[in-house]
């Protein structure tokens, strides 16, 4: 069974009428960038919990998450009414394998995430250890709106201290904006334009590909890739060129 620790949370970072992040104080166990936890409340006699990933880099003491309000949802309404003070409930070990460790060496690594799906990568790059052996990195935030990006700040703080190996690219799908690129990730790799955008080419050869986010993005850019660019799965008995993880 799962250990479940109490935690306060300190802050709650409202960015939008439905996104937001709680940064909650827990005697949590140490957790290897990239991995979740579950935070619950108990709800009329019922634990309700939910898996999310961590914000901040390993040896934070404020662990900070990134969820968005889902109205009809059991649980995120109430996270999302919490004030300081409020207490939530967090599995003490995390879990997960959606880490550096088990993507293999490579000259680009692309990080691809759909909304609050942003957060492993910020886990990992905020940690800033394993990222010596990619001569290139590259993410990318696929949002809704541009309002939707919520770390876009954090996300060009972290570009500009890994001066020039962190490229940055937000994808909106509904609106176009200077500086963003326009429609879906699958789409924007098939016709070109995500490389295009960053200067750097997604092959077989030369790049490892990291998905997260929403499983229709996943499966669909899974199979573009293992169809026009001859990637495959990464397994541990069977070395590949993709690792995902769907985020709901």
């Amino acid at each position: 069974m799962a250990d479940w620790v109490s935690g306060k949370v300190i802050r709650v970072q409202h960015w939008t009428d439905a996104l937001f992040s709680l940064i909650v104080n827990a005697d949590a166990a140490p957790f290897t960038a990239g991995q979740f936890t579950k935070l619950g409340l108990e709800i009329d006699g019922e634990r309700i919990q939910r898996a999310y990933s961590y914000v901040n880099a390993p040896g934070n003491s404020e662990l900070e998450f990134y969820l968005v309000n889902v109205p009809e949802g059991k649980l995120s309404p109430r996270l999302h009414a919490m004030q300081p003070g409020d207490e939530v409930m967090v599995v003490r070990e995390a879990a997960g394998f959606f880490v550096l460790e088990e993507v293999p060496d490579c000259q680009t690594l692309w990080m691809l995430a759909t909304g609050t799906a942003i957060g492993p990568y910020l886990s990992i790059l905020q940690q800033g250890e394993g990222l010596a052996r990619f001569e290139n990195i590259v993410l990318v935030h696929a949002a809704r709106y541009t309002h939707d990006f919520s770390y876009l700040p954090l996300m060009l703080e972290l570009q500009e201290r890994y001066q020039g190996k962190l490229r940055i690219q937000t994808v909106a799908s509904r609106e176009q904006v200077a500086g963003s690129l326009y429609g879906r990730i699958p789409a924007l790799i098939a016709n070109g334009e995500l490389e295009e955008a960053v200067g750097l080419t997604m092959t077989a050869q030369n790049s490892h590909v990291m998905l997260c986010g929403n499983p229709q993005m996943v499966r669909d850019t899974t199979q573009l890739l293992k169809d026009s660019r001859e990637m495959s799965k990464h397994l541990r008995r069977r070395p590949g060129h993709i690792t995902a993880e769907h985020y709901w």
